[in-house]
């Protein structure tokens, strides 16, 4: 089942998580035939149910926290529910579109078809994302996150984040595919909103609650020595797009065998 990693700061993540750029949320509206309802599954603060919102008549977004649920985007066609992943209390054949944002990894990926397939209807499609490593304009920087990331915190990483690094190309997604693509996601720092991200990592807060402090104090004098508070740096991500369509087992005509 699905794993509860963020329930203890929703707050954080709602904050400093940044959201995806509208050039995704084209690229798969253009394979949905119509736009009724979706399914925003593990919708963490509804960064993606939000956009959703404004496409289809009824956006359903779920999440095993009620602490994320409770920090989410409002939209009065956005209706929010706890919920796995991989057991739903959805009608067959409910869906037009089925999204994962930054969440997939986690799942179980069998079960996760099955249900998605069974609430699904027939040719709907469902795409799942993620945020890959972050990269800047200042190669300082990039170097003393690489450092960060695979010297402090990577032995505390679950092993699912292996499927992140992977850029989602090893995950199991066996739905009919259609065309996979990568994004790019653009954003204007501040150290704080730099600082406040990796804050959310459920590696760090690992790492917190076994050592008793936060792995950022280990970079810190080297961050706080090359970026002055007052300074805006270019943030970029790479989110790679896995997309396909559901497909049912239809029951053959009647008299035919």
């Amino acid at each position: 089942m699905s794993k509860d990693l963020f329930s203890n700061y929703a707050r954080a993540y709602a904050k400093y998580r940044p959201g995806y750029p509208i050039e995704l949320f084209e690229y798969i509206l253009s394979f949905v035939e119509n736009k009724t309802t979706a399914w925003d599954c593990a919708t963490g603060n509804g960064q993606a149910a939000a956009v959703l919102s404004g496409y289809f008549e009824k956006v359903i977004a779920t999440d095993i926290s009620e602490a994320q649920l409770k920090n989410a985007v409002q939209k009065n066609n956005i209706f929010y529910q706890m919920s796995p992943a991989e057991k739903t209390p959805f009608a067959d054949n409910s869906f037009d579109l089925i999204t994962v944002a930054t969440a997939y990894h986690w799942f179980d990926h069998l079960a996760f078809y099955n249900e998605a397939t069974r609430v699904g209807k027939n040719n709907a499609v469902i795409a799942i994302w993620v945020y890959s490593k972050l990269h800047t304009n200042d190669e300082f920087l990039n170097k003393l996150y690489k450092h960060f990331y695979e010297k402090i915190i990577n032995p505390f990483w679950e092993v699912e984040r292996k499927f992140v690094d992977e850029n989602y190309e090893t995950v199991t997604f066996d739905f009919k595919p259609l065309p996979s693509k990568i994004f790019y996601s653009n954003h204007q720092w501040a150290k704080d909103q730099f600082k406040g991200y990796i804050e959310t990592w459920s590696a760090v807060q690992k790492y917190k609650k076994l050592n008793g402090e936060s792995p950022l104090l280990q970079i810190a004098e080297e961050l706080d020595k090359s970026w002055p508070d007052n300074e805006i740096k270019e943030i970029s991500f790479s989110i790679p797009l896995r997309i396909g369509r559901i497909k049912k087992k239809l029951p053959s005509p009647k008299g035919e065998y």
